[in-house]
């Protein structure tokens, strides 16, 4: 059953078409850094915040992370976790995520298995989303085991959506990776919004409003954004992005 950060999830969707989550990889980042970034994000409009990484290993860090960033904004603080350690009882709602195309059991269900109590535990709002990489998926293919599709083969995603919708997963995230060279290309997203019912999120690898543009014309329902958040002066990049995607 849907909860309310997902119902002011598709709220805002509703409002905006296309919409931006910003994502921010706790792992090597102060608390303090952390919410100076959200500060400047918000400023951006973007609608969300993502807080996780596929490395992140120190949960207390994530948590320190968490609470810093909660203090400062009123955006949905949704956790992005990579495993286990990626559960903090201070966010809004976790990506309750199986790793589709993953080669390794762990990815797909039984870090979900492990981590389920807890998020119970902590009354997190859990979102079920099917995660799938496309092309060699960056660090999260590495780490994740992830039999990445490739970017001229819509047909395997094709399959992987279907699954993921009729095992009742509410979201997909097409995943391209952090750092990579190039965003998921617009044919994989068309394929996979003509088939998927649900809200399709599109990450990785898109640095520029006119990638983000393509991006969202082709389907997208949520850009996420995170290795730009790295870099000095992203805000007017991040704005443009932003404004290529809205429907304000």
């Amino acid at each position: 059953m849907a909860g309310a950060i997902e119902a002011k999830i598709r709220e805002e969707i509703q409002k905006h078409g296309t919409i931006c989550f910003a994502l921010i990889d706790s792992e090597g980042i102060t608390k303090e850094k952390a919410a100076d970034v959200v500060k400047r994000v918000e400023q951006c409009k973007v609608s969300g915040i993502l807080l996780g990484g596929s490395t992140a290993v120190d949960q207390l860090e994530l948590d320190y992370i968490t609470r810093a960033v909660k203090s400062v904004t009123s955006l949905p603080v949704i956790l992005f976790p990579g495993n286990i350690t990626g559960i903090s009882p201070n966010a809004d709602a976790i990506f309750f995520s199986s790793l589709l195309n993953s080669d390794e059991p762990y990815f797909i269900i039984q870090a979900q298995a492990l981590g389920a109590l807890l998020i119970k535990k902590y009354s997190l709002e859990a979102m079920p989303m099917g995660y799938i990489v496309i092309g060699a998926g960056g660090t999260i293919g590495f780490i994740g085991r992830a039999r990445g599709i490739p970017q001229d083969k819509p047909g395997i995603v094709a399959m992987y959506v279907l699954a993921a919708q009729y095992m009742g997963m509410r979201f997909v995230y097409l995943e391209a990776g952090s750092g990579v060279i190039s965003h998921v290309p617009p044919n994989i997203i068309r394929t996979a919004r003509s088939l998927f019912d649900g809200i399709l999120i599109v990450g990785g690898g898109i640095r520029s409003a006119s990638e983000a543009k393509a991006v969202a014309e082709a389907g997208a329902d949520i850009i996420v954004v995170s290795t730009l958040l790295e870099k000095d002066g992203f805000d007017g990049t991040l704005k443009e992005i932003v404004k290529a995607v809205r429907r304000d």
